[in-house]
């Protein structure tokens, strides 16, 4: 009997899959940091013959060609990926074996489904003849596809149409049973829709009843999947190409221990210095021009797409688990070997005599008790939540400007003490340490969006101006 487990990479948003038995396994679209990987082998006593990729990634780090090199398997590719190491092609039709002569398994067949790249390929997986998953990378997800517009600007609308045709062919070619297990869609900004992943798991049937692709015509589709397309992180720019050249191994190993004046020195050299720890402790006291991107959420996203690509960086941590976890997350987007790295707090990366800088944190209805007492007092609300989400609705009277823009539009802030809020905190936080180490007054607003109505604040929904 086959397995299928899931490597769940949370922060980006993706998933790799392990699958075989009950001697062998393939590995689908593996992340970087490959050891989670070979210890899911391990836990269930397979080898790992054959990594098979959907397509070459742009928002993650592939760590395909690593994995194929320390476990001797077959890397497989489609065939016009266009990658420049030795891989083996995969063409529409051709069948993976995944098992071998000692114990046999399940196999693989190719279906080109373009769309999400020219080159993009589904795997379907069946055991005794009869077809029972398909591992569908960026092509049919849960509730919505792969975005079309990430490779090049001309060929977004053929690979849109490309999007709906290949989604219908699954559709056309596997039974309602057959199991969607795609790589992207449950966070990942390379979804077309923020649907994409509300559902944990789903099936070719459940699809048939819920997906556009499957329920629209081609015209309305492709004008409904151009118009809901959102930002795209700078740093995907970047990935597509490192993981057609191959990616280098994965090194984890601690960075240089940095003091109070090495962390001064980067942060006079115009080096970044990115503050780990939560926002309640980076408020009670930080390193003043240290930015704040928390290591439990989204750091690897935030961080490569703000950060100036190639710039040092300097991680100061809590304690070392946070250190590791944020070497971690940052390998898996192309962010490797911090400059130099700091444990603790404050009082050990600050030069002696020297006080920490402190920020607030609030609240939407202190917000609004301060605007009833001192209406235009000088408070400044900043929405730095992203354009499709602000089109949704937000709070009257605020300035917006997302924070992926805000470093480059930082003289666009009003004056006065600015209160910064997103969705629920997160970004916020990112970009109050922004605003902070800019030398303005800054309030983080430590709460979910919606919120606001119920503290009082005015807000503007749809057809309201």
């Amino acid at each position: 009997m086959f397995f299928v487990d899931v490597v769940e990479t949370e922060g980006l948003g993706n998933r790799g899959y392990l699958a075989g038995g009950p001697h062998t396994a393939v590995a689908v679209d593996p992340p970087r940091d490959v050891d989670r990987v070979v210890s899911a082998a391990a836990r269930r006593g397979v080898r790992i013959t054959a990594v098979v990729e959907t397509h070459v990634h742009n928002d993650y780090v592939s760590g395909g060609r690593e994995l194929a090199r320390i476990t001797g398997a077959r890397h497989l590719l489609p065939a016009g990926a266009g990658v420049e190491f030795a891989h083996t092609p995969v063409t529409d039709g051709d069948t993976i074996e995944v098992g071998d002569s000692a114990g046999g398994g399940p196999e693989l067949r190719a279906v080109a489904t373009p769309g999400h790249t020219p080159h993009h390929m589904t795997y379907v997986l069946a055991e005794e003849g009869r077809e029972t998953a398909a591992f569908t990378g960026g092509s049919l997800l849960i509730g919505g596809v792969g975005r079309p517009d990430l490779v090049e600007p001309r060929l977004t609308g053929r690979l849109a149409r490309d999007q709906h045709a290949s989604a219908r062919r699954l559709a056309g070619e596997l039974a309602d049973e057959v199991r969607v297990l795609p790589t992207h869609g449950f966070g990942s900004f390379c979804s077309s829709s923020p649907r994409s992943g509300q559902r944990d798991a789903t099936t070719i049937g459940a699809e048939r009843k819920s997906n556009d692709a499957l329920r629209k015509d081609v015209d309305t589709f492709v004008a409904d999947l151009l118009a809901g397309l959102d930002d795209v992180p700078a740093y995907y720019a970047h990935l597509g190409p490192l993981n057609a050249r191959g990616p280098d191994p994965v090194d984890l190993t601690p960075p240089a221990p940095a003091g109070a004046g090495e962390i001064a020195r980067r942060l006079a050299a115009g080096e970044w210095v990115v503050d780990l720890r939560d926002r309640r402790a980076f408020a009670a006291g930080h390193v003043g021009g240290a930015y704040n991107i928390e290591a439990e959420g989204q750091l690897a996203t935030y961080l490569a797409w703000l950060i100036p690509w190639g710039r040092p960086v300097t991680l100061l941590a809590a304690d070392r688990d946070q250190l590791a976890h944020a070497q971690r997350e940052l390998v898996r987007v192309g962010v490797d070997r911090p400059a130099a790295a700091a444990t603790g707090g404050p009082e050990r990366w600050l030069p002696a005599g020297t006080e920490p800088r402190v920020s607030g944190l609030g609240t939407f209805a202190e917000l609004a008790a301060r605007w009833r007492v001192h209406p235009g007092g000088g408070d400044v609300l900043l929405d730095v939540r992203r354009d499709s989400e602000r089109a949704e609705g937000h709070i009257g009277g605020s300035a917006h400007i997302p924070v992926h823009e805000l470093r480059e539009r930082l003289a666009e802030v009003p004056p006065g003490r600015v209160w910064v809020h997103c969705g629920s905190g997160l970004r916020a936080t990112v970009a109050a340490s922004l605003l902070d180490a800019a030398g303005r007054e800054v309030v983080v607003v430590d709460e979910a969006y919606g919120a606001a109505g119920e503290a009082g604040l005015p807000v503007v929904t749809p057809g309201e101006g």
